[in-house]
């Protein structure tokens, strides 16, 4: 079962849908599923193995889906549970999985198991989520914050108690301590394996459990010291207590277990531990017994150099012994990359083209974000446009995800891009039309053009999958790589810079043959020629 597994998700390229922007077929102004299958051949051209689906699920929608009311059914913004069979058949017919979001942290304050619980403590669900008496002086429990903003804990005036929050308040945590609720969840997600899905991403996955004692989080060191510049006060305290919980790893071993019942499945977490991340990684995907793998915020950042690459890689490398990453350059909850790491030659697509060279390079599995392959800039957005209810907690400090959550953009001249015939929920901005999917099929150097052939070069090098990496010394704004597996040894060499270097050869590698990726590198003298953000392959010798 194991190899069969290992087949598609170790060293899989996965492509990201955000459900809501990606195409609308009822004119509503919202994304749909069967607008999901009618552009499911775009994603296939792009020699993609997985599509990850953002939530779908029932939800009030109050962040956007991550608040499930119930997870075994179908929002009707989305469609209808034939509509997700339409959309696993059409994936499946194209040699696509499928992969969809568990939100099991926390549910929605209208799913019906938090409405039971809330109605009087002694109910059979009264222990289903975090609910905690007050200090004697009537505040909190404990010092515990929302990523969202505020206090993690609500006060309930029925139960005249607090819930526990980590997002917004109408997203209650549910209470991983009861084994009850865990076997509710496992069964939900019975329900989707039942229903043909080849896999899983575990939203938050490390929030699951929290602390029995509710003790309060440390400050961080430079809180304390007053130097800490943070726009988001979560980010002020040291998080020992409100996730990252050690019970959570038996959480987890049961969660695989049920995804071996079914052959060929596998998940993916999203784990957000701030510097504990690897470490955290490499717990949850350790002994083949938990997750195939995760993604952290590590490359999700504002960083971009040599330097923090290479320390990304190699932290994971020496952290995690048997486990597995997927590394991400953009999702639906950051800034999109081509603007997050904007070089003063500000120039876009050679930013695009650069970053597809560099992620499919990599050991690990890969993640594309709707749009990417575009070379999709973040949207501005007026505050009176956005629905992030992260972003209008913040602004103008921070703007929030709506600008990489904008639709895709599929026809340049037509009405909103080929989106929708209706408004759409987000602005089309002007400046995203020229990059539209019509416009750069067909066009040999366009942005889209580099993405399908970096893949299909991924795809034919079993180095570049699955094999070793081993970082070569370089100086200035370089990294250099191989990549050994498959009978195969590559070199990979990339210039972070904005301007020209030149790095020369190690003696004990040649390059027995340079693979053009049209990036204009060339290999002169026993040195590497290397144009401002460039990069070269060559078969080792």
């Amino acid at each position: 079962m194991a190899d069969a597994k290992a087949e598609w998700w170790r060293g899989c390229v996965i492509y990201q849908i955000y459900p809501r922007s990606f195409q609308d077929t009822t004119g509503d102004g919202g994304g749909d599923l069967r607008g999901i299958a009618s552009r499911l051949a775009h994603v296939a051209s792009l020699g993609v193995d997985a599509v990850w689906l953002s939530p779908f699920f029932k939800s009030p929608m109050a962040d956007m889906g991550y608040d499930v009311s119930d997870y075994t059914a179908v929002d009707p913004m989305f469609g209808t549970s034939e509509d997700f069979d339409a959309v696993v058949a059409e994936a499946h017919r194209l040699g696509l999985k499928i992969i969809i979001d568990q939100v099991l942290s926390h549910s929605s304050d209208r799913h019906e198991w938090f409405v039971e619980s809330r109605a009087t403590r002694d109910n059979p669900k009264a222990d289903w989520y975090v609910w905690a008496d007050p200090s004697p002086d009537g505040t909190a429990p404990n010092n515990w914050l929302s990523v969202f903003g505020g206090p993690a804990w609500e006060w309930d005036a029925t139960r005249r108690q607090y819930y526990m929050h980590n997002f917004l308040a109408s997203q209650p945590d549910l209470n991983f301590h009861n084994p009850d609720v865990q076997d509710a969840l496992l069964e939900t997600v019975r329900f989707w394996l039942e229903r043909g899905v080849d896999g899983f991403r575990l939203d938050t996955v490390n929030y699951y459990v929290h602390d029995r004692w509710l003790r309060s989080n440390p400050p961080l060191a430079t809180s304390v010291a007053g130097t800490n510049t943070e726009t988001n006060p979560y980010l002020y305290q040291e998080h020992l207590f409100d996730k990252t919980q050690p019970e959570n790893l038996a959480f987890l071993r049961q969660f695989r277990a049920l995804l071996d019942e079914y052959e060929g499945r596998a998940a993916v977490g999203e784990v957000g531990d701030e510097t504990r991340s690897l470490q955290t990684l490499a717990a949850y995907t350790a002994g083949g017994d938990k997750l195939d793998m995760c993604y952290t915020f590590d490359l999700l950042g504002p960083q971009f150099s040599a330097g923090h690459v290479r320390g990304c890689v190699e932290a994971f490398e020496s952290a995690v012994s048997d486990g597995w990453v997927c590394w991400a350059f953009s999702n639906h909850d950051v800034v999109r990359h081509v603007t997050r790491w904007a070089r003063p030659s500000g120039d876009p697509e050679r930013m695009a083209k650069f970053s597809i060279a560099l992620l499919s390079c990599l050991r690990g599995s890969i993640c594309l974000y709707q749009g990417e392959e575009l070379g999709l800039e973040e949207a501005e957005l007026a505050f009176e446009d956005l629905r992030d209810p992260y972003g209008i907690r913040f602004w103008p400090g921070f703007k929030g995800r709506d600008g990489c959550r904008t639709p895709m953009v599929w026809e340049a001249g037509a009405d909103n891009a080929g989106f929708s015939t209706g408004k759409p929920w987000l602005p089309v901005p002007a400046s995203h039309r020229a990059r539209a999917v019509n416009v750069q099929n067909g066009e040999e150097k366009s942005v889209l053009a580099s993405y399908r052939a970096m893949l299909a070069l991924r795809k034919r090098h079993p180095a570049l999958v699955g094999g070793s990496i081993h970082f070569l010394d370089a100086e200035g704004d370089v990294l250099a790589f191989m990549r050994d597996g498959g009978g195969e040894k590559l070199l990979c060499v990339f210039n972070f810079a904005d301007e020209p270097a030149i790095w020369p050869l190690p003696q004990d590698i040649g390059v027995a043959e340079t693979i053009d990726l049209g990036a204009g590198a060339a290999l002169q003298d026993d040195a590497l020629s290397l144009p401002q953000l460039s990069c070269f392959l060559g078969r080792a010798g």
